[in-house]
């Protein structure tokens, strides 16, 4: 059988197809074939089948029995000689006879189950979904896809009301012949594969081998509920968690430890009533969410990595690997191919000069004779037109454009120009009388599809391609241009991208017949352009290929040869007659024969897809042009019809031979249909593309050729482009039939795809290449791409032409084989190459499809593209899903799917996407439209209700996980102002100037008495509400004598230094109960009021404050005491426990006895308790010495005087916040305008008109009220303007911030109210943290704010490289205002402790006399804070006392001269450490990923990132329908791989507000991580990415 040259080359598999002679008789085959059908319809049970089975094969049994399949495929050799019972007489015919086993088309089925056995163990984490989002959004999307939908090459059928699905069958070894039968009528596809299989609807499996490991998989499939999978797996908690983002081979090596800091919160384990879980480090879970991504890090324990690495630098030291060859892979051995020719083309003496003029020879002298016989969708004849009638209406079309249409009496149309034609597949007629018409008019006809929508996928390339070939006019139907859109006028509408067209109906009444003396010119075939043919290109663009009048008569005249056409013949076409075999088989070559064609359409087929082999039988026709999946569908229908008889073709053409799947396609319909009289020798597959049309055909058997080919090929061998048998590795083969013989008069050979096409190998597959008169001229318009496809020279190893003439490139991938017969194993536009290795989307289609397709997916409807991510290709799958599949089931079909595409070929998808039925974007007569499909993907416009993303197998080209290089050692360096060779990093404000007036008052409580004195009425304090109306004011006075109450109050309950809590909403009254604690020497805390219509999560923070902080009393007011004891409180925390609680709302008026005055100004003045961003609650401890320099410095930095008017939009609880609302009114005797930032919620342009109103010249925001006004009024600046507000009057508009400064938000605020007057200057940052709440702030006088641009890369690596603005991975930073006076700051290794270098990106510390002077306890942790307030540096100036920021960012000195005439140094705050998230060694800043992801679709309104186990979780609010939801799960994974080289562990879409932020507007991921992991986010839907 196989014949191995000594060399070993080119080893395939022949073997004629046999006439498989069958050892039972028609009718009992026929009998089975019907049960087959009913069992697999579900008319009889399991039972009933297999009982009258029994009956049926009762007396042949013995015949048969030696041929047992499962002993066939493991003993292949043996098998087709081992004997059969002795004495047999078909003893001697068996090796003819049975079908070899290895071709056997469901091989690849069961290759894939066998490959899905191996796998069961590994269980994947079940996304989780919303219900909601499983309600189908459309009404279409429930029904069963219009049938339209299928694809080109195969689809779903609808029966009267039913699909013909089938039910699985758990095979039984059955007898070889017979098992044919079974499979081919349970559906066995045109899908079948790759390995031209036949897959089985329900998966089943033949063999006996393998029914085991298949029962055991359904089983299992069906015992599995994913979700619960792991529910009660125990974690282990000790070891650390596995690196699954270091990819190395020992991931043991850079296991990350679980950070610390991150478990330093209070608000942890707080009232958790749900089952906790601890997990490595330490964060109680609810078990469903960290069950499942424990089943994702079990699946991602053995990361794939390809053995040999190199690297090419991107740029910088990312170093990205570089897939090298792998040395074993397989080389092609054979020698250089050479060229191969077809046979001469025959002299035909009468042969017309041109179609034209054959068209008038049949139409004067054979005018009766039937040229086109139309059907409707009943299959009814409905109109036979002759050739005396072709001729005539052609003549008279070709008349009336010429002479009839006009504009501004100059013709419209002269000859050469192109014209549309647009007619509906249901009416050939019309379209041949059109195209012949332009043909005798010596117009250039260009067939398009019939546009229905205004949007139709695809349509706007062909308003491309019209506009660019220049047509004014359309050619239609009535009919059809009746049903087109219309515009108001009544016109037909305008398309997308369509230039503007003048449509004429061909109808009769249209047209004139011409005046006696007119004829058309019959010329002969010249190189003019004939007709133009679209074709759409892999990236969806649409290219017209011209044909000239000389190759449309060539290739009529090959075709002639190599099929063997008769004059008269009769023949029936299936396909499209617009394009591509339709038109040459069905218009043109027939018409030069005379033939008479039978027009079966689409729509006809839809209905009965059985009826062109009827209309075979009816008209005794001797050729049928179809597709496979015309042959498919009418398997599945075949049981209706008994009488029909197919004896009469001599040839049946298979359009799309040269697809994987036809081979099974071939084989299934043989089988059945052999006993309806088809011969098998007439099957006929051919190979064609729109550029060379025809390239190969089958000849039918009368001519003498030799016997039909197969090959079982490796697939793995292909991956490599070479060809290499089958060996022992039977999962992976792909079984491909021959094409057939060379066009008659062409010249064909085999190039490389890339490159110089270089002649390819004998055992080598590259794109075939032909070069004959009967190809396609050029594309229309587009010379440079001309010359790439149709003018190309191939040439030898050694560079020489092999010829003189050129060569055009077919787009198809094969290679010769044995006899000179053509092999198609792909096409250029599946063509996807993934690290080096080619796999073509159709073997991967094929693969899906054999997993079991029918119950979950539609058939015909899988997409499969490659996208291109982070410097190499990735695939992607998209299948539509049937509306009864659960989600389990959808689910499992994905993991199954994946598992089958990695195992056959050996590569991984990146993305599985299910979505609803009947929402792909339809190609014309069905089939998905892959670019279209490719471009929604991209865009997120898809929509899926499933999706699976792989990126931890597929992603293996990432950068090596960082390893840190040791520092170096202080020693080395030199001590003093210099770090190797630059100055050390280190900046400050300016000194402290001599005492003012009031600086002799060391504590803040005697400057208000002392104001009460010295300016009584003079106002300090105005409130505004949501109004803008004052809501109440206080005059240094009034405050003073309410102080005194409260202190009154207190004096004779508490004792001095005991903590009191301030409940208090913003205003007058909690500055007033504040100063009351200072005169009663009592420690106040001041804390935000619950929500009341949040109780749940705002009450526990008030309580565990109260608790931290040690408070003895709550002062509030009466309204938040109700509520501290109300009964909706009571179900949020224990309310027995609170301590004694105050209303201050009707205070006596009593004077205090005597003012406290503190022993010294080192005593505690007041506690600052706040919520850090990774949730940590920490009080900091402000002394009265650090309450007044904090002050003076805010004082001497914005030139504050009682004279000047602040306005303040900031919460008063904490930080710079509060001390600008309760301490520097007093302090500097300014007068503070109050904006609750509350009350902005109802009125967001509060603030500004209190700014306008005022004529403020200094404000404070937080970033949310910054947010709330670009947001809230930013399509509102014109009525504002109208209101009068004018920002002119502000110098500086400072946000208060403890973060890196928000760019693109400050910017867009400018923007947006430049309109009112604000300066592009006047907005900056300012910033704080816990060790010091106000380290710079913008103020009134230096420079501006410098922004400069940092390379994100670089920052990963903890070091600053500055680029320029717009380079890539370029990260704009904004200084965060300038360092106040007194303040001092240096930049320390965070490791060593050392001092940094001028722009050295390092940890900021800070040493000044308003720094805190400890925590007042961060949960029980002070031990290990010692250090965040007292340290020194390991060397150079080891005195001074610093406190750590726990901030990175750097310093630079800037060519700016500040105040005092210095040079200005620039401190720019990068992000918090705590936040940090350490990945692959690599230190990143959450920011710099949601800045990315939000980018990333115009649906994502906000993204939090964080980490768990050392996965990456990306959680992004939805702003829009939650049928995008989906969507994001593959952009956002994309944009992270790209920018930031990670892989996305776990993808949460939640709904608009469900990150946490706090009041300064930060993001609170730790708190989402908690509630990540309690399972309380309600989220939309969860990926987990494999």
């Amino acid at each position: 059988m196989a014949e191995r040259t000594s060399a070993g080359l080119l080893t395939m598999m022949l073997e004629p197809t046999p006439a498989v002679a069958m050892t039972l008789p028609a009718e009992v085959r026929e009998k089975l074939a019907e049960l087959e059908l009913e069992l697999s319809e579900g008319d009889i049970t399991q039972k009933g089948y297999e009982k009258k089975r029994g009956k049926l094969l009762a007396p042949y049994i013995p015949q048969i029995q030696g041929v047992d399949p499962s002993l066939q495929i493991d003993n292949r050799i043996q098998a087709s000689s081992q004997a059969v019972l002795p004495g047999s007489k078909h003893n001697k015919s068996r090796a003819a006879n049975t079908r070899d086993e290895r071709f056997r088309s469901d091989l690849h089925t069961e290759a894939v189950q066998a490959a899905l056995a191996k796998y069961k163990e590994r269980k994947m984490p079940m996304p989780s979904k919303r219900r909601s989002v499983l309600v189908q959004s459309s009404v279409e999307a429930c029904t069963p896809p219009d049938t339209s939908s299928a694809s080109e090459d195969e689809g779903s059928l609808r029966r009267q009301g039913r699909l013909a699905t089938s039910t699985p069958y758990q095979g039984h070894g059955h007898p070889a012949v017979e098992h044919w039968f079974n499979r081919v009528i349970q559906g066995s596809s045109t899908s079948s594969s790759a390995s031209s299989t036949s897959s089985h609807p329900g998966g089943r499996s033949v063999t006996t081998t393998n029914t085991t490991a298949h029962a055991a998989l359904n089983a299992n499939a069906a015992a599995t509920a994913l979700a619960d999978l792991m529910a009660h797996t125990q974690l282990d908690n000790h070891s650390a968690p596995p690196d699954v983002t270091g990819l190395s081979e020992r991931s043991s090596l850079h296991a990350e430890r679980p950070q610390v800091a991150s478990v330093r919160g209070v608000s942890r384990g707080y009232n958790h009533h749900t089952s906790v879980m601890e997990t490595a480090d330490g964060v109680p879970v609810n078990s469903r969410v960290s069950s499942k991504i424990q089943q994702l890090l079990n699946t991602l324990k053995r990361p794939k990595r390809p053995p040999l690495r190199e690297f090419f630098v991107d740029d910088f030291e990312e170093l990205l690997d570089v897939q090298q060859p792998d040395p074993n892979q397989p080389k092609p051995e054979g020698q250089q191919m050479s060229p191969l020719e077809g046979e001469p083309l025959g002299v035909v003496t009468n042969w017309p000069p041109s179609l034209p003029a054959a068209l008038q020879r049949w139409g004067t002298t054979q005018p009766k004779s039937p040229c086109l016989t139309a059907l409707d969708n009943a299959g009814k004849p409905v109109y036979t037109l002759t050739y005396g009638k072709l001729w005539t209406r052609s003549q008279k079309l070709a008349y009336t454009l010429l002479n009839k249409l006009s504009t501004r009496n100059e013709p419209l149309l002269m000859p050469g120009d192109r014209v549309a034609l647009v007619f509906p597949n249901n009416d050939p007629v019309m379209f041949m009388v059109a195209f012949y018409g332009c043909l005798l008019a010596e117009l250039v006809p260009v067939p398009i599809e019939v546009p229905l929508t205004r949007k139709d996928a695809g349509s706007q390339q062909i308003g491309f391609l019209l506009g660019s070939c220049g047509v004014t006019l359309a050619l239609t139907t009535d009919a059809c241009q009746k049903g087109l859109p219309k515009a108001q006028t009544g016109e037909v509408a305008t398309f997308k991208g369509w230039p503007r067209l003048l449509w004429f109906v061909t109808d009769g009444k249209h047209v004139v017949k011409p005046p006696k003396d007119w004829h058309p010119p019959i010329r002969e075939a010249s190189n003019d352009i004939a007709y133009i043919e679209y074709k759409t290109s892999k990236e969806g663009s649409t290219m017209g290929i011209t044909v000239s009048h000389s190759a449309m008569l060539a290739h009529c005249h090959a075709l002639t040869q190599a099929c063997g056409y008769t004059e008269a013949e009769t023949i029936t076409n299936v396909l499209d007659f617009k394009r591509e075999a339709g038109l040459w088989h069905g218009v043109l070559t027939s018409v030069m024969n005379r033939m008479h064609v039978i027009s079966i359409p689409y729509s006809l087929m839809k209905v009965n897809p059985l009826s062109w082999i009827q209309k075979v039988h009816t008209y005794k026709a001797r050729v049928a042009v179809v597709k496979s999946r015309d042959m498919h569908w009418s398997l599945l229908a075949q049981r209706d019809q008994r009488d029909i008889s197919l004896s009469s073709l001599r040839m049946l053409i298979v359009a799309d031979g040269a697809n994987p799947w036809s081979i099974s396609s071939c084989d299934a319909f043989l089988n059945v249909f052999q006993a309806r009289g088809l011969r098998p020798e007439v099957i006929c597959p051919c190979a064609s593309s729109s550029e060379a049309m025809t390239v190969a055909i089958r000849r039918p058997p009368e001519m003498g050729v030799p016997p039909p080919g197969k090959a079982v090929l490796s697939m793995g061998g292909l991956s490599h482009s070479v060809i290499r048998v089958d060996t022992e590795e039977k999962l992976s083969v792909l079984t491909v039939q021959d094409v057939g013989q060379v066009m008659p008069g062409a010249l064909v050979c085999v190039v490389r795809v890339e490159g110089t096409p270089y002649l390819c190998q004998t055992d080598e597959v590259g794109e075939i290449c032909m070069s004959s008169g009967s190809t396609g001229v050029a594309y229309y318009g587009l010379p440079g791409m001309t010359k790439n496809i149709f003018e190309t020279i191939p040439v030898t190893s050694s560079g020489v032409p092999i010829s003189d003439r050129p060569f055009t490139r077919t787009s198809l991938l094969g290679f010769v084989g044995p006899d000179s017969l053509v092999f198609v194993v792909g096409k250029m536009d599946g063509l996807m190459v993934v690290s080096g290795r080619r796999h073509n989307a159709d073997d991967v289609v094929a693969t899906a499809l054999a997993v079991e397709p029918m119950k979950f997916v539609y058939r015909g409807r899988i997409a499969v593209f490659s996208v291109s991510v982070l410097h190499d290709e990735r695939i992607v799958v998209v299948a539509e899903q049937r509306p009864d599949a659960s989600e389990e089931d959808s689910f499992q079909w994905m993991s199954r799917v994946l598992q089958a595409i990695d195992s056959i070929h050996q590569v991984g998808v990146y993305c599985l996407a299910l979505v609803p039925a009947n929402t792909l974007p339809k190609a014309p007569l069905g089939g998905i439209h892959i670019s279209e499909t490719k471009q929604r993907f991209l865009e997120g416009a898809l929509h899926p209700c499933n999706v699976l993303m792989c990126p931890h197998t597929c992603v293996t080209n990432l950068p090596k996980p960082r390893q840190k290089q040791p520092e170096v050692g202080p020693a080395s360096m030199i001590v003093g102002n210099l770090v190797a060779g630059k100055r050390i990093a280190q900046a400050c404000g300016r000194d402290v100037a001599q005492l003012e007036d009031n600086d002799q008052f060391l504590y803040i409580q005697d400057v208000l008495q002392w104001r009460a004195q010295a300016t009584p009425d003079h106002s300090l304090f105005l409130v505004l509400n949501a109004k803008g109306t004052v809501a109440s004011t206080a005059s240094c006075l009034q405050l003073h004598k309410r102080a005194e109450r409260v202190a009154a109050a207190l004096m004779g309950r508490l004792n001095t230094g005991d903590h009191v809590a301030l409940v208090y909403p913003p205003g007058i009254d909690l500055i007033a109960t504040f100063y009351g604690c200072l005169y009663a020497g009592c420690v106040p805390v001041t804390v935000r009021p619950p929500h009341p219509q949040n109780l749940a999560t705002t009450l526990p923070t008030v309580k565990m404050i109260v608790e931290v902080s040690k408070s003895v009393c709550i002062l509030t007011t009466q309204a938040i005491m109700k509520l501290l004891k109300s009964k909706e409180a009571a179900a949020a925390v224990d309310i027995k426990s609170w301590p004694m609680v105050m209303d201050t709302d009707d205070l006596p008026r009593k004077k205090s006895p005597q003012m406290y005055k503190p022993p010294t100004p080192e005593m505690l003045a007041y506690l600052d308790f706040s919520v850090s961003t990774t949730g940590i609650l920490a009080g900091v401890k402000m002394s009265h010495a650090a309450t007044s320099a904090l002050c003076r410095s805010i004082k001497l930095q914005c030139e504050l005087y009682p004279s000047r008017q602040i306005a303040i939009c900031l919460d008063p609880y904490c930080g710079l916040g509060f001390a600008l609302w309760c301490l520097c009114s007093v302090y500097s005797g300014h007068q503070s305008i109050l904006v609750p930032p509350l009350e902005l919620e109802s009125n967001a342009s509060l603030w500004l008109a209190a700014v306008s109103q005022y004529k403020v010249r200094v404000t404070f925001c937080s970033y949310s009220v910054m947010e709330m006004c670009t947001k809230g009024l930013g399509s509102q600046t014109e009525a504002l303007r109208l209101r009068n507000v004018n920002l002119s009057c502000v110098r500086t508009c400072m946000v208060v911030a403890e973060e890196r400064p928000r760019i693109a938000l400050t910017q867009s605020f400018s923007k947006i109210f430049k309109d009112l007057g604000l300066s592009p200057r006047a907005v900056s940052t300012t910033f704080g943290c816990r060790v010091n709440v106000a380290i710079c702030l913008q103020g009134t006088a230096g420079p501006d704010p410098t922004t400069v641009y940092v390379d994100m890369r670089a920052l990963r690596h903890d070091r600053v490289r500055l680029v320029e603005r717009g380079s890539p991975h370029s990260l704009p930073l904004m200084e965060s205002g300038k360092i106040l006076p007194g303040v001092k700051v240096i930049i320390a290794n965070t490791e060593t402790k050392g001092p940094l270098g001028d722009s050295h990106l390092g940890e900021i510390w800070v040493s000044s006399p308003h720094n805190a002077t400890g925590y007042y306890t961060v949960y029980g942790e002070e031990a290990l804070h010692a250090d965040h307030f007292n340290t020194k540096l390991s060397f150079g100036d080891t005195q001074t006392v610093w406190a750590r920021t726990g901030y990175l960012g750097f310093l630079r000195r800037t060519e700016l001269t500040d105040a005092s005439g210095e040079r200005h140094d620039a401190l720019y705050v990068v992000g918090s450490l705590d936040e940090t998230l350490e990945l692959r060694g690599m230190r990143y800043h959450p920011i710099d990923i949601e800045t990315s992801v939000i980018r990333s679709h115009k649906s994502i309104a906000e993204c939090a990132v964080f980490t768990w186990t050392n996965l990456l979780v990306v959680v992004v609010e939805l702003e829009g329908s939650e049928q995008e939801a989906l969507d994001l799960v593959a952009l956002v994974t994309n944009v992270v791989l790209e920018e930031h080289y990670l892989i996305v562990g776990v993808v949460v879409v939640v709904d608009p507000g469900v990150i946490p932020i706090n009041s300064r507007g930060e993001k609170q991921r730790m708190h989402l991580r908690d509630g990540f992991l309690a399972d309380q986010l309600d989220p939309i839907y969860v990926a987990y990415n494999m």
